[in-house]
């Protein structure tokens, strides 16, 4: 024990007038009653020191009195609590390093995760934001293994590939496409924390991944690893998202920032290849699913109010504010999918250049009038021209019947289509090809309601479907149509074929499904036993409605029924709650009042029964009355 000699010494945190040198017994009992009492501990925290880490308050007189040192930050802090709260914020964020002693980090104060055979470091509160740089979210796995569909499809066209994931973080995403790819794409993963970017590092070489390290805004580049370049290293960079993809050119794009993406789309439309493709996450769901409305217009230029069809009013505002940027810089896009969920807003888009691609996708936003009694919408009519009544665009009759104003206008907003089949068939090939069994279900579904019809009519794509390369008018060529390609003399016959289908395409609009959904539970008539959905769906398809249900809603329908022939056909097929077992099948009524009046007599007849047993109650009484009053008829 050093404390324990012959020698007096003096404290090393008081001052010699306050404490006087004394011997070690003495010295190790006043460090023991005093500073060891008062001391900031943490266990396994710090990485530069074994075990614990203590910090003792010094008794120097200064004009702050007694104090604390912070040995991360050199911060002087005069409070205990408040150090404890400074050294828990240096734990949270992941700043374990001295400035005075340089160590690398313990391995044991990291947490490695696993996802698709992909294993990840994380720092502690990886699942708060604010908290962490490293951000990992696990119930952001089918986000993920969305885009990394899409990506296959993409690789499938046209290899190699660079691909851009432009917020890194733990670097999962990159490493994944980057593990299950391999020589079909040049992954380059990107994030402006000097933490995170060191985090991203070592998850490669975690996965034996080769990394190679962008030092600098210019063309320095560091290679970490064994070997020469291959296809299998990862491009680690340090830049700003808008930086990076104002500098390099990428064929697919992916931007998931914490919150709104609107702030990256000017930038990811500038380099982005023809016939590349664009993703993006959007997490700010409060604005986008009309609970801030306020932040939406801030945001996305867009008016909005909370709908039963909320989740895809959300995806077409996303779809408009990309639009809008991409139209910027003379691009069009393609919506090849749409997906809103809980937590998330997806949006994946393919990007066609040229001036007619743009103005095409520009003339596709629209206002869209709302009825707030009804929650019957439409979109407005092209053109420029004032209209005297808008309200004789919806189909219902509410602002006749109703005083006041009874609809509202909504947007600018999408009003094309929101899925591709082509492509959602081919992510669903490639779903299977790699085992993702969760985005399955999702994507069968979201099929479905691409193609307006029923699970039970869902059939798996042939071979032959599965190259079907033309979408939406965009002819794609593959390794599989090279050899055709070259039978075909010259340039300008390519382009002939091109342009035909175009023009073929563009005919044929009547498979585009149909726009927004409803819930069937919103719509039901109270007092009546509403039917089996599936069952519902059947009736709807019996009337002659293309009819599916909708990934954005469980109960709703999405249908190109007007929302009149919705309420009749459901009303029709609903069974009444009052009747008991008495009634059986379903209920032949056509209007809404038939139904009223029903219930209205039931409840008449009730209380004349009611009244009839009463008088016979009554006894004597009530048979000298009757008696006494003369009979009338019914004319009189």
């Amino acid at each position: 024990n050093p404390y324990i000699a012959t020698e007096k010494k003096p404290c090393p945190l008081c001052p010699e007038e306050k404490f006087k040198a004394c011997y070690g017994h003495k010295l190790h009992r006043h460090l023991q009653n005093l500073h060891w009492k008062i001391s900031v501990e943490f266990e396994g925290k710090i990485s530069h020191f074994e075990g614990r880490i203590i910090h003792f308050m010094s008794q120097t007189f200064s004009k702050m009195g007694a104090h604390y040192h912070c040995i991360i930050c050199s911060a002087t802090i005069t409070r205990r609590t408040d150090m404890i709260g400074h050294i828990n914020r240096h734990v949270n964020k992941g700043e374990t390093e001295s400035r005075f002693i340089t160590a690398p980090a313990p391995k044991s104060s990291c947490e490695v995760l696993k996802e698709a055979n992909t294993d990840v470091q994380v720092l502690p509160n990886y699942f708060t934001p604010q908290k962490t740089d490293s951000y990992f979210n696990p119930k952001m796995k089918l986000n993920r293994q969305l885009i990394f569909c899409a990506l296959a499809v993409l690789a499938e066209e046209r290899k190699p590939i660079e691909c851009l994931d432009a917020f890194g973080a733990t670097g999962i995403m990159g490493l994944q496409w980057a593990k299950h790819l391999r020589s079909s794409v040049k992954v380059t993963i990107n994030d402006c924390n000097e933490n995170s970017v060191t985090m991203i590092q070592e998850n490669c070489h975690l996965n034996k991944m080769k990394v190679k390290v962008n030092t600098k805004k210019e063309d320095n580049y560091e290679a970490i690893g064994d070997g020469d370049e291959s296809t299998d290293t990862i491009e680690v960079t340090k830049m700003d998202a808008n930086v990076i993809m104002h500098l390099r050119s990428f064929d697919f794009i992916h931007l998931d920032p914490f919150g709104t993406s609107v702030n990256y789309l000017d930038s990811a439309f500038r380099n982005v290849r023809n016939l590349g493709i664009v993703s993006l996450t959007s997490t700010d769901i409060s604005s986008l699913y009309a609970k801030a409305q306020h932040v939406a217009l801030r945001h996305y230029g867009c008016n909005i109010v909370r709908t039963e069809y909320y989740k895809e009013l959300a995806a077409r505002t996303v779809i408009a504010a990309v639009a809008r940027s991409a139209a910027r810089c003379n691009k069009g896009i393609e919506v090849l999918l749409a997906v809103a969920l809980e937590h998330f807003v997806l949006v994946v888009v393919r990007v066609l250049r040229g001036p007619s691609p743009a103005d095409d996708s520009a003339k596709k936003i629209r206002y869209l009038i709302h009825c707030q009694w009804c929650e019957e919408r439409i979109f407005q009519k092209e053109g420029n021209m004032v209209e005297e009544n808008p309200y004789q665009q919806l189909p219902c009759d509410c602002h006749g019947s109703m005083p006041g104003r009874t609809a509202v206008i909504l947007g600018p907003l999408w009003s094309g289509a929101l899925f591709n089949t082509g492509f959602l068939r081919r992510m669903l090939f490639e779903a299977v090809q790699y085992g993702l069994d969760e985005v399955q279900p999702l994507l069968k579904t979201v099929v479905c309601e691409a193609e307006c019809t029923t699970s039970k009519n869902f059939s798996t794509h042939s071979p032959s479907d599965e190259n079907k390369q033309e979408e939406c008018g965009v002819y794609i060529k593959t390794p599989d149509m090279l050899a055709e390609s070259d039978v075909m003399p010259g340039k300008r016959k390519n382009n002939e074929v091109m342009r035909n289908a175009t023009k073929r395409q563009k005919t044929d609009n009547s498979a585009e499904h149909p726009a927004f959904y409803y819930n069937i539970h919103r719509h039901s008539i109270k007092g009546m036993n509403m039917p089996k959905l599936n069952k519902f769906l059947n009736y709807l398809s019996e009337a002659g409605y293309r009819v599916s249900r909708t990934h954005f809603d469980p109960m709703g329908v999405r249908t190109n029924a007007p929302l009149a022939q919705f309420k009749t056909v459901l009303m029709k097929h609903s069974t009444p709650t009052y009747a008991g077992g008495q009634t059986e099948g379903p209920l032949h009524l056509t209007e809404d009042v038939q139904v009223g009046d029903q219930l209205q007599a039931a409840t008449d007849n009730k209380a004349k029964d009611d009244e009839f047993l009463e008088e016979n109650k009554s006894g004597d009484s009530g048979t000298v009355f009757a008696e006494d009053c003369p009979t009338y008829s019914a004319a009189d």
